[in-house]
């Protein structure tokens, strides 16, 4: 059952993708959808045996690189946090598969797509599953290959040109620092085994190595790099937002729960590693309180329906991050289970809207839908609600035990996280008031061709969105005793917590106030969303002008895509021009390679032309000389006389009489 969880979706993708033309359009649609459906239940089983029942399981499969000095097989480790993991991505998996059958039922190309969702949700069970870090390149690699696939899946559109090959290259030096990580990891342990590693990050040298850093710190600080390029934060976090140009499908499932929750994921599966590099926890804190405080203000200004909440996405994953930096794993990965569910909703409640507008995501030209779609807008509101933080729904119950915990450290990296938390929770709840503001309660903006033709999704494209609401309302209560909870071992050896860095402070030694302040701010920030957005379009436009500077910052970004385009990207292709292009591949590759041998092709028929004159005497003086010279050879051969010359000899022999 075990190895099937992994092996079914694989086998989705080879049928549909390998078979569409057998079994057609609808054939592929249910087959993925029943094959993942069937991967969810044995999902299930196998978060209660091994979370519930006690005990993980392990499985070694087979060698893969064996050598005297490195070993390494095709091994599965089954632990509490690999389970939570499998539930979340095959529950999200298998509902996109289902949605996809409404949204995507008229491309012609359904078969295809179908089987690079289920090729998706093979990858990122071998990257959950797998029991060390090479396998779990594999499946790292995997995820970023089909998620280039998927973004790019209607290929004759340019922006999705662009942001496909985008996300590549930002997600490639993410990739180069994790390789590097790898390797120093290597160098230090000898193995890349979780067991192994684990066992030794307590005994690894303390003697810095590079700038002052001691090899462990190095490591932890590499893998970080991985993580920050999968994970979306700050600085390599623009491919996100340009990843919605994929089909919103494709959005939910990258932007949920499974790749961009891969960084998450290792710095959980990590913490044995990372709980004895302080400094290295450190930046992780910094660095995800930054990503969810820029994210938060950039959503603020954003008039595309996605991707406002693409950065909703970004903003969430960086408090998922700080969280692991304040060693609150737990909380982290229970944030991300959570998230899991009322952002896959979001995404597929923005692609219901999208739907029934004739492809239209710009909010301004929405409004007035809570009639046409109320079902939709219930979606959307239960979404949105659980996005802010609204006490009694999912994302409270995890997004305030983040904050209590970066309080409750008193330390510099996690002061500064809990006040950019809180600070993002405020633009948080008001961006997603003027979501639900601009697109469902003010007035109707949108063209009437659009307008007339607005109608309910079908039922495959409606029924996701009711499950994933129950899971939003209910699953933050249902899961915080044992997630979180005091005393609560349900997450057993899967993650280590250093009893230095145990912040676990009872509710009396905390002040009422810091409880309570993310709350305030959520509902301070949509009340003044609602109060804004729900007026009239003027004083819309007389708030928006008021601050052009400030407006235009935050809805370029911060100008992060500017600076990385004209300080990184453009001189980087310059260099690469005139030194690769021009100097190499121009010059010395071509010069030496195909050009090179083309014009000596050429050239050499010319030079022995002139060799010739064209008189028959010349040619028969020529073939007497090379007959001459070949007997000579012959001779010299048969006597031995002049050694390894006689060979030289009998080939120019042979040249001058050809």
């Amino acid at each position: 059952m075990y190895l099937l969880i992994v092996g079914l979706p694989l086998l989705s993708a080879a049928f549909a993708g390998l078979g569409g033309a057998v079994v057609g359009r609808q054939g592929a649609q249910r087959l993925s959808v029943a094959c993942l459906f069937v991967t969810w239940l044995m999902s299930v089983t196998a978060f209660y045996e091994v979370g519930f029942a006690g005990g993980a399981c392990t499985i070694s499969l087979a060698p893969w690189v064996v050598t005297s000095h490195f070993e390494i097989g095709w091994g599965f480790l089954f632990d509490s946090l690999t389970v939570t993991m499998l539930v979340v991505v095959t529950t999200v998996s298998t509902l996109v598969h289902l949605y996809s059958i409404g949204y995507m039922g008229e491309d012609p190309h359904v078969p295809r797509f179908m089987s690079y969702l289920s090729l998706f949700t093979f990858f990122m069970l071998i990257l959950v599953t797998a029991d060390n870090l090479l396998q779990m390149f594999v499946g790292w690699e995997g995820v970023g290959l089909c998620s280039y696939l998927l973004i790019n899946f209607w290929f004759a559109r340019l922006q999705a040109n662009k942001a496909a090959i985008k996300a590549m290259l930002v997600n490639r030096v993410g990739d180069f620092g994790l390789v590097l990580g790898m390797l120093v990891i290597f160098v230090k342990c000898g193995s890349l085994d979780y067991g192994v590693i684990f066992a030794m990050a307590p005994h690894i040298s303390t003697e810095p190595i590079f700038c002052g850093l001691d090899a462990l710190t190095v490591g932890a600080l590499l893998l970080f790099v991985g993580a920050t390029g999968k994970s979306a934060q700050i600085g390599l976090h623009t491919w996100l937002p340009d990843a919605m140009e994929g089909p919103t499908p494709v959005s939910a499932l990258i932007h949920a729960a499974t790749m961009v929750t891969a960084g998450i994921f290792l710095l959980a599966r990590m913490s044995p590693m990372l709980e004895w590099a302080p400094t290295a926890l450190g930046v992780v804190a910094v660095a995800g309180a930054a990503t969810a405080f820029f994210a938060a203000t950039t959503g603020v200004v954003q008039n595309d329906l996605k991707r406002v909440i693409a950065y909703s996405t970004c903003s969430q994953l960086g408090y998922m991050c700080f969280a692991c930096g304040v060693s609150s794993y737990t909380t982290g990965v229970f944030h991300l289970a959570n998230h899991a569910f009322f952002k896959a909703l979001l995404f597929l409640s923005a692609g219901s809207v999208i739907h029934a507008l004739a492809d239209e995501q710009d909010m301004r030209r929405m409004g007035g839908l809570v009639r046409a779609l109320p079902f939709t807008y219930a979606m959307m509101a239960i979404g949105s609600l659980s996005l802010m933080g609204l006490p009694f729904f999912t994302g409270f119950y995890s997004k305030d035990a983040i904050l209590e915990s970066a309080a409750a450290t008193f330390g510099v990296p996690g002061t500064f996280a809990y006040c950019l938390g809180a600070a993002a929770a405020f633009a948080t709840a008001f961006y997603s008031m003027r979501l639900l503001a601009l697109g469902f309660l003010t007035g109707p903006n949108g063209f009437r061709r659009h307008l007339e033709g607005v109608h309910e999704s079908p039922l495959s494209m409606l029924l996701p969105l009711g499950i994933l609401a129950v899971g939003s309302v209910i699953v933050g209560f249902v899961g915080k005793d044992f997630a979180i909870g005091a005393g609560s071992d349900f997450w057993g050896a899967a993650i280590f917590v250093h009893p230095a860095h145990a912040a676990s402070v009872d509710a009396e030694w905390m002040p009422h106030m810091v409880k309570v302040a993310p709350v305030l701010a959520g509902m301070a920030g949509a009340s003044l969303g609602f109060l804004l957005y729900q007026s009239s379009a003027p004083s819309q436009l007389r708030w928006t002008l008021a601050r052009p500077k400030v407006y235009g910052f935050f809805n370029r970004k911060w100008l992060f895509d500017k600076v990385i385009n004209e300080w990184v990207a453009a001189p980087a292709l310059h260099h690469g021009y005139w030194s690769s292009f021009k100097a190499i591949d121009r010059g010395l590759i071509e010069m030496a390679g195909p050009y090179g041998l083309l014009r000596l092709l050429y050239s050499a028929p010319t030079a022995t032309h002139r060799w010739s004159s064209g008189f028959l005497y010349h040619i028969l003086f020529a073939i007497l000389v090379g007959l001459s010279l070949f007997l000579l050879g012959a001779a010299t051969l048969g006597a031995g006389a002049l050694g390894d010359v006689r060979v030289l000899l009998l080939l120019a022999a042979m040249v001058v009489a050809a």
